[in-house]
């Protein structure tokens, strides 16, 4: 589901983590709901690019920026580039990486750039956009997260950690910005075909561990994304939204 509104075309929008598969579905459903979108971009921007050649062709708009969401410096610099030319009203945190490995041989520099990613990302795109959120009195904000942090999952102790964390952030960041009109929500997928989920399961596995028998698809998170970006969810705030086929 698409929500169109009168003034959407006014919208912009920052998608960090935009070259992965929910992440280039991300960028298509706010394009098709009237969005600039900026499609923020580090380990695949080519991707990242043929997806807003493709957004365009269908009469969406947009561009790509690379920059590395978990270097503060070089985050805020491309953050600030972009509010020169107005206040980003929208922002989808769907940036984040796995390292997986037992917590008993996970190195530190497996856990530390799983947090730097997801946790620390997630401040250093949001906080300065908060302000010029505020002064418009209005704003929307989604984190992914995943079904990992609300179940727990061997072997991804460091990545359940920064997702859950970040529900604790966002419950709290919506208590902070409601009166100004932004909203804080999390989306938090299941198993998502794509190229992560098909090197991790097979058939069989995602009948047995989702009851809905199947993986879901990108588009059907996108589309609760695009919702929730939206004028209508305005009273939908500080929220863990489930896409999991009934997992969790």
């Amino acid at each position: 589901m698409i929500v169109k509104t009168t003034d959407a075309k006014s919208r912009r929008a920052l998608v960090t983590g935009a070259s992965g598969d929910i992440g280039v579905a991300i960028c298509a459903a706010l394009a098709a709901a009237g969005c600039y979108v900026y499609a923020q971009a580090r380990a695949n921007p080519a991707r990242a690019q043929a997806a807003m050649d493709e957004i365009r062709a269908r009469g969406g708009s947009g561009e790509v920026v690379t920059f590395d969401i978990a270097d503060a410096a070089t985050t805020r610099a491309a953050i600030e580039t972009m509010l020169a030319s107005g206040p980003i009203d929208i922002l989808v945190h769907n940036a984040g990486i796995h390292d997986d490995a037992p917590l008993a041989g996970m190195g530190e520099a497996q856990w530390h750039r799983v947090i730097d990613v997801s946790l620390h990302g997630f401040f250093h795109a949001t906080q300065p956009l908060l302000l010029p959120m505020a002064r418009s009195r209005f704003g929307r904000i989604v984190v992914l997260s995943s079904v990992a942090a609300q179940l727990g999952n061997r072997g991804q102790v460091n990545y359940a950690a920064a997702k859950s964390a970040l529900h604790g952030a966002a419950k709290s960041l919506a208590r902070e910005m409601a009166s100004r009109g932004v909203t804080v929500n999390v989306v938090a997928p299941g198993v998502i075909a794509g190229r992560l989920a098909e090197a991790a399961f097979d058939e069989a596995q995602i009948r047995q561990l989702v009851p809905a028998g199947r993986a879901g698809r990108p588009e059907e998170v996108a589309a609760v994304i695009a919702f929730l970006c939206s004028e209508v969810a305005a009273y939908v705030n500080g929220q863990v939204i489930g896409v999991n086929g009934g997992m969790a």
